[in-house]
Order: C-alpha cells, then sequence, then structure tokens
C-alpha cells in the first residue's frame, strides 16, 4: 500500500488509529455512563415525586390538594402517571397518563409490588406487565416506584408512579447521537489536523531527500533551507554541515587521488597494485608496458589482461601465504625486470599487495658493457704491450746485434707507443663526450668550402691504394654553424674508413646536399660492405665487424664511437646503410643551427 511507503501516511494513520481507538474505548465508556446515568436520573425523579406526594397525603389538610396533584401533574410529556391505593377496591388513577392502566390485581399478585402493601417498604422495579387480568397482552418495558402513605385513608394506602422506559431510551439514543456526532467530527478534524501536521513535518524531509539526491549525484553545492529551530532544523543544519564536509573530504580526496595518480605516472619505476584474489587493481604506464609485453609474449590479447606472469601470480602467491615481502626477477621480451612485492593490510589480514617493477636491462647492460670496456681494452693493450716488451727485452739482450736492426726495432717500438698512446687519447675524449663534457667550438662555416678542403686531403692515400675519390658536393650558401676541429675529425674517421675498406680500383663518393633545414653529408664506398646482423652495433666502443678487413691497419674501434658523439652533440644524427659485398654509406645530418630536431 503506498500509504505505507511514505512517512506522511504513516504518520497520518498512526495518529488516526491512535485517536480512533481512544474515541472508541472512550465512547463505550461514555454510552455505558449515559445509559445508566439516564435510569438512575428516571429513578430518582420518580421516587422523589412519589416521596413528595406521599408526605403530602399523610396530611389530611393537603389530602385534597395532593389528588388535585396526582390528578393533573403528570401528562403525555413525561409519560408518567401515578396510581393510589388503598385495597383492590379503593384507588385512584391520574386523569392522564399512558393509553391503558396497569390492572390493579398485579399490585396485589406480583411479589416486589405487594411489598409495598403489605410491608411497607419503598420499591422501584423495572419490567413488563400485563395490560388485562389474563395477561394476554402487555405493556412495554415500564418503570415502577411504590411508596407507603401514612394516612388517614387506610392502613394500607401505598402509591405507585410508574413511566415507560421509552422516555429514558428516547434520552439515551439523542444522547447516543450526540457522542457518535463528536466522535466523528473529532475523526474529522483529527484527520485534517494530522495531515497538515504530518505535511509539515514531512515537507522539510522531502526537501532534505531531495537535496540527498543531488548530494549523491556529486552537487554538494545544494543546501537544505531552515525555517525552524526544532529537531527537524537542527536536523537540516546538520545536513548543511555534512554536505559541507563531504565537500570539503571529496576535494581532499580528489586531490590525493590526483597527486597519487601524478605521483605513480611520473615514476620511472612499474606499480601494480593486486587484490586478495591477484587481480589487478592500478597500473602506472611502465607496469602497463610490462604487462602488455608479457601478453604479447604469451599470444594473448592485450585486453586478456585477467592473468599475471607466473613468475610475479608466484611471488604473490608467497607474499599472501607469508605476509612478508617477497623479491623476485622476471625476463619479458628480452628485458629483465626487478620485482619488489609488499602485502598490504586491512587491519590484521592482508588484503591484497603492491608490486614496484624497475627496468634492469639498462644496468644489465652497462654491466656487460664494463666488462666487455675492460676486455676490450685489455685486448687492445695486451698486443703492444707485448711487443714492446719483446722488441726491448732483445735489445737488451743483444739480439739486434747491427745497427739497423737496433734501429728498427726501436722504430716498431716506438710505433706501438704511438698506438697506445692513440687508443688512450681516444678514450679520454669518449668518456668526456659521454659525460658530456665535451667543449665545442662553434663558428659560422660554409660546408661545402669545408667538406672540399677535408676531401683533398685524401687525394694522395686513395692513389696510393689505387682507389678513386669522388666529388659530389653541392654549392650550399647558407652557413652552417659547427666546431670545425670535431666534423673534421668526423668526416675523416668515416673517409679513412671507407678507404681502409674498400679494395684496389674501387671507389669512395663524398656528396653533400642540403637537406631538412640543414645538410646530409654521405661517404659511400663500394668496399666489401658489413654484414647486415653487424650493422645496430657498428657505433659502439671496440666493436669491428670484421678484423680481418683492416689490412694491417688496426684501428682501436673508438672511431665510430666517437663519430656518433660528436655528431650529436651538435644535434644531428648518423647512421648506416649496407649490402654485404655492395658497399657502405654512412650519413651525417647537421642542422643549419645548433638545435634539436
Amino acid at each position: 500500500m503506498w500509504l505505507w511507503r511514505s512517512v506522511v501516511g504513516k504518520l497520518w494513520l498512526t495518529i488516526l488509529l491512535l485517536v480512533s481507538v481512544v474515541l472508541t474505548v472512550l465512547t463505550i465508556l461514555l454510552l455505558q455512563y449515559f445509559e445508566h446515568f439516564h435510569t438512575e436520573q428516571a429513578e430518582n425523579q420518580l421516587l422523589n415525586q412519589a416521596t413528595l406526594i406521599a408526605s403530602l397525603l399523610e396530611n389530611d389538610e393537603v389530602e385534597d390538594v395532593a389528588m388535585s396533584l396526582i390528578n393533573t401533574n403528570f401528562s403525555d410529556t413525561y409519560a408518567t402517571k401515578a396510581i393510589l391505593i388503598v385495597d383492590e377496591e379503593q384507588y385512584w388513577f391520574t386523569e392522564d397518563g399512558i393509553k391503558q392502566d396497569l390492572p390493579i390485581s398485579i399490585f396485589f399478585e406480583d411479589r416486589d409490588l405487594s411489598l409495598v402493601l403489605e410491608e411497607r417498604e419503598t420499591i422501584v422495579t423495572q419490567g413488563s406487565f400485563p395490560l388485562s387480568g389474563d395477561g394476554e397482552e402487555e405493556l412495554d418495558d415500564i418503570m415502577i416506584v411504590g411508596v407507603p402513605v401514612d394516612s388517614s385513608i387506610g392502613d394500607t394506602a401505598s402509591l405507585f408512579m410508574y413511566q415507560s422506559l421509552e422516555v429514558v431510551e428516547r434520552a439515551s439514543s439523542q444522547t447516543k447521537n450526540i457522542i457518535f456526532l463528536s466522535a466523528g467530527i473529532a475523526i474529522v478534524l483529527t484527520t485534517i489536523f494530522a495531515f497538515f501536521l504530518t505535511s509539515r513535518i514531512t515537507s522539510p524531509l522531502r526537501r532534505m531527500r531531495k537535496a540527498s539526491l543531488e548530494v549523491a549525484k556529486g552537487n554538494f553545492d545544494m543546501k537544505v533551507p531552515i525555517l525552524t529551530n526544532d529537531e527537524i532544523g537542527l536536523l537540516g543544519i546538520a545536513f548543511n554541515r555534512m554536505a559541507k564536509a563531504l565537500n570539503t573530504n571529496l576535494n581532499a580526496l580528489n586531490q590525493e587521488k590526483e597527486q597519487l595518480s601524478r605521483i605513480l605516472s611520473s615514476m620511472a619505476d612499474g606499480v601494480i597494485t593486486l587484490d586478495r584474489e591477484g587481480g589487478v587493481m592500478v597500473t602506472n604506464p611502465p607496469a602497463t608496458e610490462f604487462i602488455s609485453a608479457w601478453l604479447y609474449e604469451q599470444g594473448y590479447e592485450v585486453e586478456e589482461s585477467g592473468s599475471l606472469p607466473k613468475e610475479l601470480a608466484e611471488l604473490f602467491d608467497l607474499v599472501v601465504k607469508e605476509e612478508k615481502e617477497q623479491m623476485g626477477e622476471v625476463d619479458v621480451q628480452g628485458r629483465s625486470w626487478a620485482i619488489l612485492m609488499t602485502p598490504l593490510y586491512d587491519q590484521n589480514h592482508v588484503r591484497g599487495a603492491v608490486a614496484v617493477l624497475r627496468d634492469m636491462t639498462e644496468e644489465r647492460l652497462h654491466d656487460k658493457l664494463r666488462k666487455d670496456f675492460i676486455a676490450n681494452v685489455s685486448h687492445e693493450l695486451r698486443t703492444p704491450i707485448s711487443m714492446l716488451q719483446g722488441y726491448s727485452e732483445a735489445i737488451i739482450d743483444g739480439i739486434a746485434s747491427t745497427e739497423e736492426e737496433k734501429t728498427e726495432l726501436a722504430q716498431i717500438i716506438y710505433e706501438e707507443s704511438l698506438r697506445m698512446g692513440r687508443l688512450v687519447n681516444e678514450l679520454l675524449d669518449l668518456a668526456r663526450m659521454e659525460a658530456g663534457h665535451i667543449q665545442l667550438n662553434v663558428e659560422s662555416v660554409n660546408i661545402s668550402e669545408f667538406c672540399s678542403r677535408v676531401f683533398r686531403k685524401f687525394q694522395g692515400v686513395a692513389k696510393e691504394h689505387s682507389i678513386e675519390l669522388i666529388d659530389q658536393i653541392s654549392s650550399i650558401d647558407e652557413e652552417i654553424y659547427i666546431d670545425e676541429d670535431r666534423i673534421e675529425q668526423v668526416l675523416t674517421n668515416l673517409i679513412d674508413n671507407a678507404i681502409r675498406y674498400t679494395s684496389i680500383d674501387g671507389s669512395v663518393t663524398l656528396r653533400v646536399e642540403t637537406f631538412h633545414k640543414g645538410v646530409k653529408i654521405d661517404i659511400e664506398d663500394t668496399g666489401s660492405g658489413i654484414p647486415e646482423e653487424d650493422l645496430p652495433f657498428v657505433f659502439e666502443r671496440f666493436y669491428k665487424a670484421d678484423k680481418a678487413r683492416t689490412r694491417g691497419r688496426a684501428g682501436t674501434g673508438l672511431g665510430l664511437a666517437i663519430v656518433k658523439n660528436i655528431v650529436e652533440a651538435h644535434y644531428g644524427k648518423v647512421s648506416a646503410h649496407s649490402k654485404l659485398n655492395e658497399g657502405t654509406t654512412f650519413s651525417v645530418f647537421l642542422p643549419y643551427k645548433n638545435e634539436r630536431i
């Protein structure tokens, strides 16, 4: 029923039911009271009248007055009748009254009525009495009052007064009607008052409900108007304070959430938050990249993120079981990830875990490069040191007996010492460049003239090796800002490598042209080329694709690494393209201005 789903209906029906119960009980009590009250009033009235008349009849002087009173004082209005009885032969009835008279015999035959005549007692009785001597017809319920009369008219004289109970019932009926009318009016007024009262009470509650729905939608500026200072008004004040506090707390939570989100997004390490079942709840970009790489490696779609890597799942199970921090490592798509997983507690129980993933690939690569660097440096220095040691021992032991032999050995020692010096200098230069300590003396240069000058320096070397040098230098009028010495070092290294790795009757081409807000320099040779698998590593330190191709002029393996650092210091790019047995092309791009591209 809709009324029970409404506060107004509940309060209204409750008040109405309560008032109805009270009025019903009160009506029943009043009806019973007035029913006895009217009966008692009628009895008392008859008894008082009978007693008054009897006292008057006791006086001989007022006997005639009393008889006259009996005959004239009662009328149909009260439906009251009197009878004065001396004996069965002597009696007097009132002239007016009820239509039929009671037979005299019943006063002597009825046990209660005869008590007045015989025992001289005063009685009050009610009942149905016969209207005729044979008792075939009975009068409706009547009330009879009998009092003895001590008078000279007789020793057994008694006065009886009686009236129909219809008068009492009529009075009771009128009283009932008044009570029922009053109860009905009270019910109607109670209904109106209860509805008005509950409406006044629930109107602020409805406004609070509407405001609550707005607050639930996120509108915390919604306020309830305060119209009273009662409990509902205090509730409205508390609601407004609650909404304000919620708005403040929500803003604080949003700020904390945004701050946490930005912190997680800006972290270089991956962060994964797991729930009790091991489901992924929160991830940052590095962690998302890790999971995507693992899914790709397993052959899943990116959306199928319902599981974790086996190592990570095992680590999570161990964290939940032992309830303490665990560490592990996993390799995904060729990258090494170190994992630190810590349990999250909900009071006394583990509710999940947070895993921090650190990409250790660079560290592992650096460790490998460091080890390789030490091995390469040791390898590069071992040969000249062994030669220095061997030839110096030959001189000391007198193996070289002639001056020419001593001079030849000394020349070898000198060349190896120069080679060691170059290696050390190049290592120092490369270390400074990679540390960002390279110093560039940038100035405006005409790149066409600059490249032509460097190109001419290798004419003699090319003739010695029967290699043709081809000049394809375009005329570029726009000035470029570079460090001449450093760029000359780049070109020298690349052209020298091209000549050294090009066979007899081959060619080396220097091509210079404008390209995308800068200059592109290509050094192309027709040599043996570089294997495809070696191309990604040609710019690493000490890397040599084929040491047999140095033709006795072995380098240190640092030249291309230095070239790359010098070009990148000018905000340029260097790349290599090659096909085996067809030749190699090194391309250098330098912007007109020293700014990142």
